[in-house]
């Protein structure tokens, strides 16, 4: 189905069948209830005459249907459609997950990806049906729904974590658009968010079956003696299945910075402004635990830990592909294999610069003592400004590739280089091309990571070069496995 039309009769063979595979890629909108499904809803399947089907939650919203309270659309995985095409409106997606529109409205998201408000506007419209600002508003609805939901933050609190500019205004929105007030939504929730809303705001509500890391253990403790400190909730991250849990924690695992991350094959944890998070597999879903003093940044902390963890591949669409070629045998060895993402695409950037023609071990270790150099308040990984500010000799790093980290931080520092969602894949590898020290394998692993492109090959890399001899696969192969190469290439690197 391409992205901007959607064919009736496939969509409801899929709803019929409930079929996993086209979870988050459309919603049913049953005129009857006025009320929007995922396709995997429990609820009897409506007769087609009844039906209507949206590209995303926000169109089906503005033409007047709230979400089921069963299958919950605010839990659904992604669309995967957009990484692959990487244009204008897939960034603009990803910037408003980010909370781009909520910091700086649609102006400054259209700022972003230098376009005029009055196009961006104009491309949302023929491909979703709806603009940018009604795609905003139900990314804060949705959320807000699954705080009330899930969690036992305050109404207050839950309005301004979900993005909006104050209590009257969420209330209003949602009544609008829901037809009920937050209140009535969690009164209606069930017992489970009943006893979260009356337990404090800074309990854990996983402290018996999770161990997050706690602030004091990966923060330094600096916070005035007066602050109650970081309210503590988690939240469910859903995922496509199958998917490979080992290989995606152990990847992380194995390439945690000291005093920044702390992981292994059954959890992942991560200092972030003002607090921590906590990411721990269950089944079906990853609980994400979050300690910040400000949850207003909640939407960007749950948008940045389902790309770090590639929650919204489509394992069945990559397998198609790759499974068919001559990577069958570890294709079939784990179906599930995600290609890992980054919480920060400068600090990736660094990192490919860091690692390059050394070990992983060699580079956690280089890593880890820049961090500590740097000294950022929170154990935090450097801002660009910073980096450019931060004495690096005597770390280990050669002359050569400290002036690389300069020129690279100053590029993004000055708004040259976006690396976290606003620039075209192909332009923003061009612009890490021009940086003396930077070539091919670098600029392709940060488009692997940092930018999302599933087919970016990280040209020239020995390991892959030894595993492919080693597995008798010609180099022309690599052709073949478009647009999925960077899946390919992490089905290399596990297989070693």
């Amino acid at each position: 189905m391409a992205p901007s039309e959607l064919d009736f009769d496939s969509c409801y063979r899929a709803v019929s069948a409930r079929d996993s595979r086209f979870d988050g890629r459309f919603y049913t909108a049953v005129t009857t209830t006025r009320i929007y499904c995922r396709p995997i809803c429990p609820a009897r399947t409506p007769a087609s005459r009844n039906v209507r089907f949206y590209r995303h939650a926000a169109s089906a919203e503005a033409a007047g249907f709230r979400p089921c309270k069963r299958c919950r659309p605010e839990l659904s995985p992604g669309d995967p459609g957009w990484d692959v095409r990487g244009d204008l409106v897939g960034r603009a997606l990803r910037l408003i997950d980010d909370g781009a529109a909520d910091e700086r409205g649609v102006a400054g998201l259209a700022g972003r990806l230098h376009i005029t408000e009055r196009h961006l506007h104009r491309l949302f419209v023929a491909e979703l049906g709806v603009g940018p600002l009604a795609v905003a508003r139900t990314k804060r609805l949705l959320l807000a729904k699954q705080l009330l939901t899930e969690t036992g933050l305050p109404v207050t609190e839950v309005a301004f974590a979900a993005g909006f500019g104050s209590v009257r205004q969420f209330n209003a929105t949602m009544r609008e658009t829901y037809g009920f007030t937050p209140s009535e939504l969690r009164a209606t929730a069930g017992p489970r968010a009943a006893r979260l809303a009356a337990a404090p705001a800074t309990t854990s509500t996983s402290a018996t079956t999770a161990t997050p890391l706690t602030a004091e253990a990966l923060v330094a403790a600096d916070a005035p003696a007066e602050t109650a400190g970081p309210a503590t909730l988690r939240l469910r991250l859903h995922r496509r299945e199958p998917y490979d849990v080992d290989g995606v924690f152990a990847f992380l695992a194995s390439r945690a910075i000291p005093g920044l991350e702390v992981a292994d094959r059954t959890s992942y944890s991560r200092a972030v402004p003002g607090g921590t998070i906590t990411l721990t597999p269950q089944r079906g879903h990853v609980a994400l635990d979050v300690a910040v003093d400000d949850t207003r940044q909640l939407a960007r902390l749950v948008a940045r830990c389902r790309r770090l963890l590639d929650l919204d591949a489509d394992p069945d669409a990559i397998s198609e592909v790759l499974g068919q070629s001559s990577l069958g045998p570890l294709v079939a060895a784990r179906p599930g294999l995600r290609v890992p993402g980054t919480f920060d695409g400068f600090e990736l950037a660094v990192r490919a610069v860091v690692g390059q023609q050394i070990s992983v071990a060699g580079a956690r270790t280089l890593l880890g003592r820049i961090v500590a150099r740097a000294a950022v308040p929170g154990g935090l990984f450097p801002t660009p400004t910073l980096l450019m500010e931060t004495d690096l000799t005597g770390l280990g790093l050669t002359n050569r590739r400290i002036d690389t980290l300069k020129e690279l931080a100053a590029l993004l520092a000055g708004g040259h280089l976006d690396l976290d969602g606003g620039q075209d894949p192909a332009e923003a590898v061009a612009a890490l091309l021009n940086v003396h020290g930077i070539g091919p394998w670098t600029a392709s692993y940060v488009a692997l990571r940092a930018l999302r492109d599933p087919d970016a090959w990280p040209t020239g890399d020995l390991v892959l070069v030894k595993r492919m001899a080693a597995l008798g696969i010609p180099e022309d192969h690599i052709e073949r496995w478009r647009p999925w190469r960077a899946y390919a290439a992490l089905h290399l690197w596990s297989s070693s």
